[in-house]
């Protein structure tokens, strides 16, 4: 028998349908940057269910990246991470967070050893932003298939 939402661990993923009906994975993690690994592993049980493999080294790329900004620079102790299939050639990848700072894109320095994150994901998503919310603010990329 499968569990019921009250039976799962607050973490584990599930999945459910995105307010738009498009089906999602979602996770809660914990908000140290050592919670991309999850995100990572999120982002491929998601599409790998979905048979869009070919998205996931993109995808997890992307997702990895907004992780690692939104445990940068929040001080909630959890992020929200979810996968949401639009169609049958484009994921969305979103991080939520209580931080209202948005995601800056800027140029980096060569020699930096951080910064990239936002040019990162501005290469390789088909688009991306930021949405403010009342409790702070959800990331977004879209990831297609070429």
């Amino acid at each position: 028998m499968a569990g019921t939402a009250s039976d799962r661990h607050p973490s584990q993923p599930h999945l459910e349908p995105a307010p738009t009906g498009h089906p999602a994975y979602t996770e809660t993690l914990p908000c140290p940057p050592e919670s991309a690994p999850a995100a990572r592993r999120l982002i491929r049980q998601a599409l790998g269910a979905w048979a869009l493999d070919g998205l996931a080294d993109d995808a997890c790329l992307v997702a990895g990246e907004m992780v690692a900004n939104a445990c940068r620079h929040t001080r909630s102790p959890v992020i929200r991470v979810s996968v949401t299939r639009l169609d049958g050639t484009r994921v969305e990848i979103a991080v939520t967070d209580r931080s209202h700072a948005l995601p800056i894109r800027k140029p980096s320095r060569p020699d930096a050893l951080d910064g990239r994150g936002p040019v990162l994901v501005d290469a390789i998503a088909a688009r991306w932003g930021a949405d403010p919310k009342r409790w702070g603010k959800r990331v977004w990329a879209e990831v297609r298939a070429a």
